[in-house]
């Protein structure tokens, strides 16, 4: 009786679960097309939140568009007109191959290189991955 007594008191004190679970949201493009050109007028904060090189995400996307693109202090223009969507697909593309950790599913992450191979460090779970894809 007495170890029952104990459980209860201690789940009596235990704080509540909450509901709320904090997720991580890939930011979408924001843009315009300009004559034949494509402004995305956010891909600095989608660089900053996804917590990566702007010259990283800006290489990774304009191989897999396969546009000629400039970046400039304020905004992405790529050189052709691609929908929204495209830009979006590429951006979740990289977040899946670059950022969230392969073992729990967590953004938070690194990007390690030791000698000539890229890895992705988890800083939750320490699980260390290589990355295939070359930029």
């Amino acid at each position: 009786m007495e170890y029952e007594e104990l459980l209860k008191r201690a789940r009596k004190e235990l704080p509540e679960l909450s509901e709320e679970v904090a997720r991580f949201e890939i930011p979408k493009a924001r843009g315009h097309v300009q004559g034949n050109r494509t402004v995305i007028s956010n891909f600095h904060q989608i660089a900053e939140l996804v917590g990566r090189p702007v010259e990283h995400l800006l290489k990774y996307v304009l191989r897999e568009l396969a546009a000629p693109g400039d970046l400039t202090s304020s905004a992405l223009i790529i050189g052709t007109k691609i929908p929204a969507s495209r830009i979006n697909e590429k951006v979740v593309q990289y977040v899946k191959e670059f950022v969230i950790c392969p073992e729990c599913n967590r953004p938070d992450t690194k990007l390690v290189k030791e000698d000539k191979i890229n890895f992705i460090k988890c800083s939750v779970c320490g699980a260390k991955r290589s990355i295939r894809v070359r930029i």
